[in-house]
């Protein structure tokens, strides 16, 4: 894949496979990702059993945490203005799409000399996989 590392027969995501995008255009890129799917759910309880006999699922919420994110065009639009927005990680085989997202948190680290990198928190509506 291109701006896939290879060891061995392991292909690892770079950055350049970690991005933000607006109306089909990357935005930023980011160097690494975190993301953590949790689901509400309770016990379905039977009158008599003195164990639950089953569960009902509930609402899915997807977050993600992207580190070291650069704007792409520093003259564009800040993270700040961002609503509604994807995040896309390409991986080897597929495509994860993050969609309908809205940022939680965002914080800036910068070094003297060095570009400024933000890492931002965010809330996804839904999440989709595509084969490639």
């Amino acid at each position: 894949m291109k701006g896939q590392k290879v060891f061995g027969l392991i292909t690892f995501p770079t950055s350049r496979d970690i991005y933000i995008e607006v109306d089909g255009r990357r935005l930023a890129a980011a160097q690494s990702y975190k993301a953590k799917s949790t689901q509400d759910s309770r016990s379905v309880e039977a009158f008599g059993s003195s164990e639950p006999v089953g569960t009902v699922g509930g609402k899915v919420r997807h977050l993600l945490e992207l580190t070291r994110v650069r704007l792409l065009d520093p003259a564009g639009q800040d993270f700040y203005g961002l609503d509604d927005f994807n995040v896309v990680i390409v991986k080897p085989d597929r495509k994860i799409i993050y969609s309908g997202c809205r940022w939680l948190s965002i914080d800036e680290t910068v070094n003297l000399g060095d570009p400024v990198y933000e890492t931002l928190s965010l809330v996804a509506c839904r999440r989709l996989e595509v084969g490639l």
